[in-house]
């Protein structure tokens, strides 16, 4: 018995949407536990400097329940928009680190790549990922600002 190809990609979003929710709590996590290194990452990278503790804590809360919309598939069009631009930043700001890779853990950055691919995959593919999806009456939710009116 074979498993019909809506079935099989379905298992495949999920395993993707699982995978980067992981990646992204972990991260989230981390800043919630050493909001000092979190500033240091936001003045850094994001040129957001001076960050307070009560700052970067609301920062996380945001960040904490977007994943958790993200994990249950929860506006789709937004959160998975979302967590592939916040990925896509994470991804494009180091990028000198690009241009040494064996310096140091430098390396390691370029992980960042397959996992925005699967960021974008998931955003393209939101209206088929279907299994384990908190769904609020109609998938109007899920289709861009200007699609719903059509």
């Amino acid at each position: 018995m074979t498993m019909d190809t809506d079935k099989r990609l379905a298992i495949s979003l999920f395993l993707i949407r699982i995978t980067v929710f992981l990646v992204m709590f972990m991260w989230t996590l981390r800043k919630f536990l050493d909001p000092v290194h979190a500033g240091k990452l936001f003045a850094k990278y994001y040129f957001i400097p001076g960050l307070n503790e009560v700052m970067i804590y609301g920062i996380v809360a945001l960040q904490l329940v977007l994943v958790f919309a993200f994990l249950f598939g929860i506006a789709k069009y937004w959160t998975y928009g979302l967590v592939m631009l916040l990925h896509a930043g994470s991804t494009f700001a180091p990028m000198t680190k690009y241009f040494a890779p064996y310096e140091g853990t430098h390396l390691l950055f370029f992980a960042a790549w397959p996992m925005l691919a699967a960021c974008v995959a998931l955003f393209l593919l939101r209206d088929k990922d279907t299994m384990f999806v908190f769904k609020a009456g109609g998938s109007s939710e899920d289709a861009p600002p200007s699609e719903k009116e059509a």
